[in-house]
C-alpha cells in the first residue's frame, strides 16, 4: 500500500489559516505516522501552512525516514528543534511543562489547539478502510475458531488468551487492546479484567476483542450463553440488540453524534434501564482504538461519510451479569457497511 502523506499534510495546511497559526507543530507520535510514515517513540513533524514540512527524530529512527517524502532532521530534543514562534501545538499531547520550555526559548507565544489531525484522520480513505476490513475479519474468524473452547472450566483468562492467539495466527499484529472476558456476574462491569474466575452453566460470557492490523484496530463485543438462557437473561439481550440495531440504523453522514447515542439509548431507558447503560454509544477507530469521533449523550459533533465507528449498547445488572453487543461499521450515503459480521443473535453454547 503506498499512501500519499503530502496529500494528508496538505488538507491539514489547508487548515491553518482558520486557526490563525501559521504552522502546527505535531507531538502525537500517531499523528506522527498519519502524515509521515513514520513510527517511533520519539518524533515530532512542523507542518505550515504553506505546505511545507519537517519532520525531527533522533538517531534511533533517523535511518528510517530516507524512503519518506518529507524533509527530515536528527535531534535529541525534537520539539525544541521544530518550535517556532506563533505555531500551534496539539494541546491534548504536550505537557504544561514542554509548553512552558519551549515557550521561553521563543520571541512569539506557541497557540494551543484543540483535536485539528484527528479531525482529519476520522475521515478514512480506502487503503484505510481495506486495513481495517482486514482487522475486522481476522476479529470474526478468531471468534468463530474458539466458539467450541467456551464451555464450564474454561477462566476467563483462558478464553482471552485463545482469543488473542488465534488473531495471531491469522495475521495480526497484536490485539488491538487487551481482551476483555466477563463471565456471569463479572459481565455487569464494562471494562472487567479477565480473572481465574471459571467459566459456568447459566452464565453470560461477554467478550470484547479486536485485531490490530497494519497498525489499523478493530473492535467487536459479542455476548453468549453457557446453557439455556433465564428469562432475566434473553430479555436483556433482546433489548440490547434491539438497542444495537436502533444505533447502527441511525448512522449516517451528517447525523448529529449525540441523536445517534439517543436512538439506541431511548430505546433501553423505556425498558426502565437507562441508569444500567452506564457508557457512551460509541467512538471512532482507525491508528488508535479510541478516536474521533464520539457517540455520547454530549457529543454535539456531526458525522461524516468514510468514518469508521461502534456502536456498543449495553445493560449491566450489578451482581447478576450484563450483555453487551458490538460491531464495527462505516458511515456511508444509503447507510453503513458493516464490517464485523458474526451473528448477533443469542448464542447458546
Amino acid at each position: 500500500m503506498t499512501v500519499d502523506h503530502a496529500a494528508r499534510r496538505a488538507r491539514l495546511a489547508e487548515l491553518l489559516p482558520a486557526r490563525e497559526v501559521p504552522a502546527l507543530l505535531v507531538t502525537s507520535l500517531v499523528n506522527v505516522r498519519y502524515l509521515t510514515g513514520l513510527d517511533s517513540s520519539n518524533a515530532a513533524v512542523l507542518v505550515r501552512a504553506d505546505g511545507s514540512a519537517l519532520l525531527a527524530t533522533d538517531n534511533r529512527y533517523i535511518g528510517k525516514t530516507a524512503g519518506l517524502d518529507v524533509e527530515a532532521v536528527e535531534a535529541v530534543d525534537v520539539t525544541g528543534r521544530l518550535a517556532e514562534p506563533g505555531a500551534g501545538i496539539e494541546a491534548a499531547h504536550m505537557t504544561v511543562a514542554t509548553f512552558n520550555r519551549l515557550g521561553e526559548g521563543l520571541d512569539g507565544p506557541l497557540v494551543p489547539l484543540g483535536p485539528v489531525v484527528e479531525l482529519l484522520r476520522a475521515v478514512k480513505d480506502d487503503d484505510e478502510l481495506a486495513l481495517l476490513r482486514t482487522a475486522c475479519e481476522i476479529t470474526d474468524q478468531a471468534f468463530a475458531d474458539v466458539l467450541g473452547s467456551i464451555a464450564p472450566g474454561v477462566t476467563e483468562r483462558d478464553l482471552a488468551r485463545l482469543l488473542e492467539r488465534r488473531m495471531a495466527e491469522l495475521g495480526a499484529d497484536k490485539p488491538a487492546f487487551d481482551s476483555i472476558v466477563a463471565a456471569g456476574e463479572n459481565g455487569a462491569v464494562p471494562h472487567h479484567a479477565p480473572t481465574d474466575r471459571e467459566l459456568r452453566a447459566g452464565d453470560l460470557v461477554t467478550m470484547d476483542f479486536g485485531a490490530r492490523y497494519r497498525g489499523y484496530h478493530a473492535d467487536m463485543t459479542r455476548t453468549v450463553c453457557l446453557g439455556a438462557p433465564a428469562g432475566w437473561q434473553r430479555d436483556i439481550y433482546d433489548l440490547v440488540a434491539e438497542a444495537q440495531r436502533a444505533g447502527r440504523h441511525a448512522l449516517a453522514p451528517g447525523a448529529v453524534a449525540k441523536e445517534v447515542d439517543a436512538a439506541a439509548r431511548s430505546v433501553i431507558e423505556a425498558a426502565g434501564h437507562g441508569p444500567h447503560f452506564r457508557h457512551g454509544l460509541g467512538h471512532g477507530v482507525g491508528l488508535e482504538i479510541h478516536e474521533e469521533p464520539f457517540l455520547g449523550p454530549s457529543r454535539t459533533g456531526r458525522l461524516e461519510d468514510r468514518v469508521p465507528i461502534t456502536v456498543e449498547p449495553g445493560v449491566y445488572l450489578p451482581g447478576q451479569g450484563g450483555v453487551r453487543i458490538e460491531d464495527t461499521l462505516v458511515t456511508r450515503e444509503g447507510g453503513p457497511e458493516l464490517f464485523t459480521k458474526t451473528t448477533k443473535e443469542l448464542l447458546v453454547l
